[in-house]
């Protein structure tokens, strides 16, 4: 059975990678920070990740474990 980790031991776990979140849970204080998850996939593109969200209507999330990264990939994409 996969097991719950918080969010920073995600980010220690699978650094720099998409991963494929289910059952997470949301700090308290703040509806969009991930307290802790289980980590589904591992080996699954931005776009399958967020076609899998579409389809299992948010059951599974997507995120990148280093959002600084992203964030920079991201712009070359959406302006470049």
């Amino acid at each position: 059975m996969p097991e719950r980790l918080t969010w920073k031991e995600i980010q220690e776990k699978y650094p720099d990678q998409w991963v494929g979140l289910i059952e997470v849970k949301y700090k308290p204080d703040n509806d969009a920070t991930i307290e802790s998850a289980v980590v589904k996939y591992v080996d699954k593109s931005k776009d399958e990740l967020t076609l899998m969200q579409i389809q299992t209507n948010g059951e599974i999330l997507g995120r990148y474990t280093t959002p600084d990264n992203v964030f920079q990939l991201g712009v070359v994409g959406y302006f470049g």
